[in-house]
């Protein structure tokens, strides 16, 4: 993976991580860079999953796509406030 592709990674992170964890309700006490780290692996994920369910790389935004980024970066933010809560 070349540099380009890791800061695009990091940046598509960051935003897919805010998203999520906008669509969250409630506060949420887990940090910025693990909700960076939620939002990397739900990109990552979800742009697996979309291209193996057949809705990546369509024309323009890929709004499918982003939803299950998002969808996956709340449901990794949910996972980690309520583990985090607990301990």
């Amino acid at each position: 993976m070349e540099i380009s592709g890791i800061i695009t990674a990091i940046v598509v992170g960051i935003v897919i991580g805010v998203l999520g964890r906008l669509v969250v309700p409630g506060r949420q006490r887990i940090g910025v860079l693990l909700t960076v780290l939620v939002g990397i692996v739900a990109a990552l994920i979800g742009t697996a999953l979309a291209a193996g369910l057949g809705v990546a790389n369509t024309k323009g935004i890929d709004w499918i796509e982003l939803i299950i980024q998002i969808g996956l970066a709340a449901v990794g933010v949910a996972a980690l406030d309520r583990v985090k809560g607990r301990g």
